[in-house]
């Protein structure tokens, strides 16, 4: 892996602690694992951070590595904890608002969010 966290093409074995980590704005950390054609993404949020409700073309696979979290999906609102696991097909709206307690997010992208990239 190289220093940005991309493979390319070559397998890879990492550990989170290796993988640099991103200050996005006050309370959000960011680490990244890239792929060929998906993208991880570890991140940290400090308490009752929210996040806009958005869509995207990806596809979104997250793991709550540690909640709990409130997060809109379409009109809906619901909270999920630690252990669970959401799909956001293409295009769906969500978001999440952090509660009160610090939040780790586990984000699995496909394709590659070309919009993360530095």
């Amino acid at each position: 892996m190289d220093e940005n966290g991309q493979s390319n093409g070559h397998p890879k074995h990492t550990d989170w602690a290796k993988v640099p980590v991103e200050q996005l704005e006050e309370g959000i950390e960011r680490q990244m694992v890239i792929g060929e054609k998906l993208m991880i993404c570890r991140l940290r949020f400090a308490p009752h951070i929210v996040t806009p409700a958005h869509d995207h073309p990806h596809e979104q696979m997250t793991i709550v590595e540690r909640g709990p979290v409130l997060f809109t999906i379409g009109d809906e609102e619901r909270v999920a904890q630690t252990g669970d696991v959401l799909h956001f097909p293409s295009g769906t709206w969500h978001g999440a608002t952090m509660l009160a307690e610090e939040v780790i997010l586990v984000d699995i992208f496909s394709p590659i969010r070309e919009d993360f990239l530095p």
